[in-house]
């Protein structure tokens, strides 16, 4: 079997077991024995154990996302409602919400804290990226921040939700994403005020150094610095 496909089986094993015993390394060992596969095997796979898995079921979820998203016809909405259908294609992708609670649990554990912020990270990043985001400046951070606070606090909510085909999440999301496109709004008031975008001209003159994560030999930076670009003042901020 390939490398997918034993991840695959190994899901599939782990579903049977999450919800009663978390993402644990009982629930690991348990999906292991389950699928059949050799414990070295897959604890070459996976050698975090569950911790891993549970990044790999994360990761399947975007997969089934993106999927959607490029087979969906997004053309005719607003950028906003985009953003939103993409955030509900995410969750729809979810069978059993038990599966994200008991990931939830294991996240908020501080040893494994950053593992749950890159998943959500990677997560509105493959939403920006797959609905056509070119920045490579400071804009590239601050769009998958914003994201990342609004679809976290929309995970939380929709796992309590209990109403029909979950309507009051959707409406939960658009309130929050209402809540980014008005700071959005008002940043650009302040660009637009002489007083205001004198004062800040340092600040947004630093943060036009700032670039994207690049391609290539030191991928694994978070970003790099550079001269600012030319066509690109501080008051072309986003």
């Amino acid at each position: 079997m390939t490398d997918p496909e034993l991840t695959t089986a190994l899901l599939k094993a782990a579903a049977m077991h999450v919800p009663f015993d978390g993402w644990s390394q009982a629930g690991f060992d348990a999906a292991v024995r389950d699928a059949g596969v050799a414990p070295g095997v897959a604890r070459a796979l996976f050698p975090r154990g569950a911790v891993d898995l549970a990044l790999a079921y994360h990761a399947a979820g975007d997969a089934v996302m993106l999927a959607r998203l490029e087979e969906a016809d997004l053309s005719e909405m607003r950028f906003r409602d985009r953003i939103a259908a993409a955030v509900r294609f995410r969750l729809e992708a979810v069978e059993d919400r038990e599966m994200v609670r008991r990931g939830m649990a294991l996240f908020a554990l501080p040893h494994h804290a950053a593992d749950g912020a890159r998943a959500i990270w990677q997560t509105c990043d493959h939403i920006w990226s797959a609905l056509g985001d070119t920045s490579d400046d400071v804009n590239w951070y601050t769009k998958r921040a914003t994201l990342s606070g609004v679809y976290g606090s929309t995970v939380l909510y929709w796992l309590g939700d209990e109403s029909q085909e979950h309507s009051a999440t959707w409406e939960f999301l658009d309130r929050r994403i209402d809540n980014v496109m008005q700071i959005e709004k008002t940043k650009a008031k302040m660009r637009e005020n002489p007083l205001l975008s004198r004062a800040l001209a340092g600040p947004l003159d630093l943060l036009s150094r700032i670039r994207a994560p690049q391609p290539g030999p030191r991928a694994d930076m978070p970003g790099h610095w550079g001269a600012a670009r030319p066509d690109r003042g501080p008051q072309d901020q986003t």
